[in-house]
């Protein structure tokens, strides 16, 4: 039966409908099992609510959602049940003190402060974060303070620091962690690879996580525009007995739309593997093979470029953003459609050992520990540039440029 949803297909489905703006007019609906009383979170016809065979089924309790994917259970929390009023309230004694004004110190920290919470960023003074904060608003000596005297002040103390530098300072910021307050991470990264980074919080606080799945200006732009990103919430520790309480909270805080439950293990080890594969080094993989197959077979850069990189982010990508992988494959031509279908199982043997041996890799410490030798060098950020500069000269990304520029949006611009 074309309508009935297998796993694999529930999957995509799951965050699409969950998107604000899905809520409100997306096309597809599910069937909201209520144990009390509840609001729809779509506008159906009847029909449109009855349970899909093999799919997805909610129990909403207010902004709360258990979903069964084929018998998994798993649990959402949405930002409704969140008002800012109420995390005003919840929050009233707290002070976040945001160390770090990096891509997710930035997003998190004016979100926060958007949501009328009490923000503090930690930074050092007069480097290049400082002014960064000081730009975006943050008052020098009330909002903005060196990194110890934020410690210090924060009830909350949101490490958003770089992994390596969350090591390398982590001995000068145990000391403010004292009984009662609450440590905040958005990766897993420094507590799961503790043998690695040293990164062992006492045994008296609350230590919790709330990861965006996205930049921190994606976590901004989204905010910003009523939307939201998704994210995780997890917890190491949970001393007061309300952590799982406390990240969710922060979690819509800091601008997701809906939460849903994991590890720090699994966050991270899902973090690590998905940045290396598909979703930055396997994608550069792809794509550079592809390209270079169509230049030794005679087609030029331009014509290379637009059948490998630009009709799939300015024309495919989006589709399966919006609508899921089967919609992609139906708005496409007949004959593009049959040789997708036929190829797809080859490519899915052919990288199946790859991904499996990176996460291996990402599982027993080898990614965590290369990272952390990098991105702890002293001429880590002249070799980041090189690295950098090097995909830059490649002639897929320079013709690229070339490409980009004949977009209608980039001549009005």
């Amino acid at each position: 039966n074309p309508r009935e949803m297998s796993f694999k297909q529930v999957l995509p489905a799951f965050p699409r409908a969950l998107r604000p703006s899905t809520r409100l007019n997306g096309k597809q609906s599910y069937s909201i099992l209520t144990g009390r009383v509840s609001t729809p979170l779509v506008k159906s016809s009847p029909s449109a609510l009855a349970p899909r065979p093999g799919g997805l089924h909610q129990t909403q309790s207010r902004g709360v959602k258990t979903l069964d994917f084929a018998g998994h259970k798993e649990v959402v929390y949405e930002r409704a049940d969140w008002p800012a009023s109420k995390l005003q309230e919840y929050f009233k004694n707290d002070t976040l003190a945001i160390i770090g004004y990096g891509s997710q110190g930035h997003g998190q920290g004016l979100n926060a402060r958007d949501n009328g919470l009490n923000v503090v960023i930690g930074v050092r003074e007069g480097g290049a974060s400082w002014k960064a904060a000081e730009a975006d608003g943050w008052v020098p000596g009330k909002t903005l303070l060196p990194i110890n005297q934020a410690l210090e002040k924060g009830t909350i103390i949101m490490n958003l620091l770089s992994d390596a530098a969350q090591s390398q300072t982590w001995e000068s910021i145990k000391p403010y962690l004292t009984k009662g307050k609450t440590l905040y991470f958005s990766h897993g990264f420094s507590v799961v690879y503790k043998n690695d980074t040293g990164v062992v919080p006492p045994k008296d606080i609350d230590v919790i996580l709330c990861a965006p799945k996205g930049s921190g200006r994606t976590v901004r732009t989204l905010f910003q525009e009523g939307r939201g990103i998704n994210g995780s919430i997890a917890v190491w520790q949970d001393v007061t007995g309300h952590a799982k309480e406390k990240a969710v909270a922060l979690g819509v805080g800091v601008g997701t739309g809906y939460l849903y439950e994991t590890t720090f293990e699994k966050e991270v080890y899902s973090d690590l593997y998905g940045e290396r594969g598909v979703l930055m080094g396997g994608i550069q993989g792809m794509f550079l093979a592809q390209y270079k197959v169509l230049r030794e077979n005679g087609h030029t850069p331009s014509e290379a470029f637009n059948e490998t990189v630009e009709e799939a982010t300015q024309s495919l990508f989006p589709l399966i953003g919006a609508h899921g992988m089967d919609y992609m494959y139906a708005a496409c031509s007949t004959t593009a459609r049959r040789g997708a279908l036929d190829w797809a199982p080859k490519f899915e043997a052919a990288n199946k050992p790859i991904f499996e041996e990176l996460y291996k890799s990402v599982k027993n410490g080898n990614e965590t520990r290369r990272s952390l030798e990098f991105n702890g060098r002293k001429t880590y950020a002249q070799d980041l540039a090189k690295e950098l500069a090097e995909i830059d000269a490649q002639e897929i990304w320079r013709a690229g440029k070339t490409v980009r520029a004949l977009r209608p949006d980039a001549k009005k611009s």
